[in-house]
């Protein structure tokens, strides 16, 4: 009788447990994904002051993934990849869903940062890109300082987004999936 006691005890908590488990699972990689991609924006504009070059971070909307490259001035003008491809942890996407309005002072209307271009110049379909010039400061393609680059992920039960501010600060907020979000700074 008390090992059924205990049997039945040990499922009953197990059931009650498991979900907790799952959402807390979840919720660390979320923002360990955010983290990480907040960190490669720092890696990329430091290796754009440091390098004299430009720096940008390449994010590869469909395949859920993002890496740095910089601009290799001599021996044929190109993008070159520094270090391997972050994957996005599983269940988390390049996205912010329902949410309606970007992060406090950051963009006027909420959207992914605009597309990376080849060594051509010509835009590459389903990426985005945050580029900074050689003193670390986001720009756009033209060269024009920016604040209006941003990259949003999330999971389906929280948004995180990563932006930049005219001088280079990047910020990391998060919130809940609703129209009317509340963004929290991290």
């Amino acid at each position: 009788m008390e090992v059924l006691f205990v049997c039945a005890l040990t499922g009953i908590v197990s059931a009650v447990a498991l979900p907790m488990m799952s959402k807390t699972a979840s919720n660390f990689r979320l923002s360990g994904g955010a983290g990480g991609l907040s960190g490669a924006a720092s890696v990329a504009k430091l290796r754009a002051a440091s390098a004299f070059t430009q720096a940008r971070l390449y994010v590869d909307l469909t395949a859920n993934a993002f890496h740095i490259e910089t601009w290799r001035k001599t021996g044929g003008a190109a993008w070159v990849t520094e270090g391997g491809t972050t994957n996005l942890p599983s269940r988390n996407t390049f996205s912010f869903g329902v949410v309606s309005s970007a992060p406090p002072n950051s963009q006027d209307a909420i959207a992914q940062a605009p597309a990376c271009r080849d060594n051509a110049g010509n835009l590459i379909g389903n990426t985005a890109c945050i580029l900074f010039n050689s003193r670390g400061i986001p720009v756009d393609w033209a060269g024009a300082p920016t604040a209006a680059d941003a990259l949003y992920l999330t999971d389906g039960t929280a948004v995180f987004a990563v932006t930049l501010s005219a001088n280079g600060l990047i910020k990391l907020w998060r919130t809940t999936p609703t129209v009317t979000p509340s963004w929290v700074q991290q």
